[in-house]
Order: C-alpha cells, then sequence, then structure tokens
C-alpha cells in the first residue's frame, strides 16, 4: 500500500503520511544493532541526476541496509565505522566494487577485513575495455567495409558468447568480424576465457589460472589489454579473496534496483 492509498483510506493529508512513515522508519531501522554483522557489502546509489550519489552499507548475512552516508567518498563512511567500532562488531570481509576511496576507508578503519572484489564490476571492466579495442580498430582500420563491420557489431562483442541469439544470426555475424581481424579476436575470446576463473574450484587453482590468463593477455601487445592486466593484477589478492568467502554486491545491488523501481513507481 502506498501513501497515497494510506492517505485516501484515512482521508488525511499526504504529508502528513509521509511524516508518520518518515518518524517510524527513523525510530525503528535508523540505528540497527550491529553487533552481529560478519560480511557487508558497499557500494553507491545514484539518487538523482547529475552524479548525486549516496553510500550504502548492506549486511550480507542479515539481508538488510544498515547505513546510508551522502556521496560516495572515503569520509562518506565516517559515521558508520564510529557506530560500528562501538558495536563491537567483527567484519570479517567486504564485498566492494574497485572504487578507490570505498578501499581506502576498508583499509583504514577496519584493516583486518578481507576485501572481495566484486566480478560484475570486473567483467564491467573487461567490456569497457572491449569496446576501447574496438573504437581504437576502428579508426585503424582502411578499409570501408571491414570498418562497418567492426562499428556493427559493439554489442555482440560485449555478449556472452553463450547469450547469442542463433536465430538473428548473431554468432555468425560476430564470427565473421573476429576473423576480419586478429586483435580483436584475440581481445574476444580472452575476455571469454575470463568468465572461466570463478569456477575454478579453489583459490590456488584460480590463482595459477589468472597468472596464465594475464600472462597470454598481456602477450598480444593490444595497450588498452595490457591496461587492464595491470588493473586486474594490482587487484588480484581481492579478487583470489572470493575462493574464500563467495560474497558479493550482487544482494546490495537487487536491493538498489528494487529501491530505485519503487522511488520511480511511487514519485
Amino acid at each position: 500500500m502506498t501513501v497515497q492509498d494510506v492517505s485516501e483510506l484515512f482521508k488525511i493529508s499526504w504529508g502528513t503520511v509521509k511524516s508518520i512513515d518518515k518518524e517510524y522508519l527513523q525510530k525503528h531501522y535508523s540505528k540497527p544493532v550491529l553487533k552481529n554483522v560478519e560480511f557487508i557489502a558497499i557500494d553507491e546509489f545514484a539518487f538523482q541526476k547529475g552524479h548525486k550519489y549516496q553510500t550504502v552499507v548492506y549486511d550480507l548475512k542479515a539481508g538488510r541496509v544498515i547505513y546510508v552516508g551522502q556521496g560516495r567518498a572515503e569520509e562518506s563512511l565516517d559515521k558508520f565505522w564510529k557506530r560500528l567500532c562501538h558495536s563491537g562488531a567483527k567484519i570479517q570481509a567486504v564485498a566492494m566494487d574497485m572504487w578507490l576511496p570505498y578501499f581506502n576507508a576498508v583499509i583504514n578503519n577496519i584493516p583486518e577485513a578481507k576485501i572481495v572484489f566484486d566480478r560484475f564490476h570486473i567483467f564491467k571492466l573487461m567490456n569497457e575495455t572491449m569496446d576501447e579495442i574496438r573504437r581504437a580498430l576502428y579508426h585503424e582500420e582502411t578499409f570501408l567495409n571491414k570498418r562497418s563491420v567492426i562499428k556493427g557489431i559493439r554489442w555482440l562483442l560485449l555478449k556472452s558468447n553463450k547469450n547469442l541469439n542463433d536465430e538473428k544470426n548473431e554468432r555468425k555475424q560476430l564470427e565473421q568480424a573476429l576473423q576480419i581481424n586478429q586483435p580483436l579476436a584475440e581481445a574476444y575470446y580472452l575476455k571469454e576465457e575470463l568468465g572461466l576463473l570463478w569456477s575454478k574450484n579453489t583459490r590456488d587453482e584460480a590463482e595459477e589460472f589468472l597468472t596464465s590468463w594475464a600472462t597470454r593477455a598481456w602477450a598480444t601487445t593490444i595497450q588498452p589489454l595490457r591496461q587492464f592486466v595491470k588493473t586486474l593484477l594490482g587487484h588480484r589478492t581481492g579478487i583470489l579473496n572470493w575462493f574464500d568467502f563467495r560474497i558479493s554486491t550482487g544482494p546490495l545491488e537487487g536491493f538498489i534496483l528494487k529501491a530505485n523501481r519503487f522511488a520511480i513507481n511511487h514519485a
């Protein structure tokens, strides 16, 4: 039931219902108990256009938001750390993307916690790298027909191979484009292979795979791919920590998505 529904049902103003609702939420949920929190996720939430952000902390075990701070700077989490310190909670691991302010905030305030970099964000960065490679190759290509083919496969390059639609000839179209450009083909097949990292059974197996993949990616001499390799290896500990804790920002991102939909439907 929405605020408007309650307003109409009890014949009181929308503003009054909203104030009652806000007071209730602040009383019962503004300061959740943190004593038993062990695994958290941290991510930003864009609540307005024009890069207006809030930082959200999510209790992965209980499935609840436990803190919201203004902005997405390191200082956005200051109040949370104070409350966490007073609670006596012992955070074992933190799931996050590779946003440096969050990384620094965790290292400086709960250095004993292990950081787990979310694989969704790693794939996002890999896809951004693929698109950068495609654009560079497009501008370097001198044959108009080949340029046209490279330009038209952007979304196919970003798709997982298993999700290509054969009825729409997506696989055939992609294969034809890869056949005429070796660097693009090398980058694409390495992108697909990277997804196998998280199918490894142990941390040691994953580390061996990651080292091998990075070596082969570096050997391509494709500069955007080399830059991605540098980033990947610079964050390898946080990537490999997933094999010890198996947590991600997924539940928090799901919550943010639902919150965005609710806000749109009840604006």
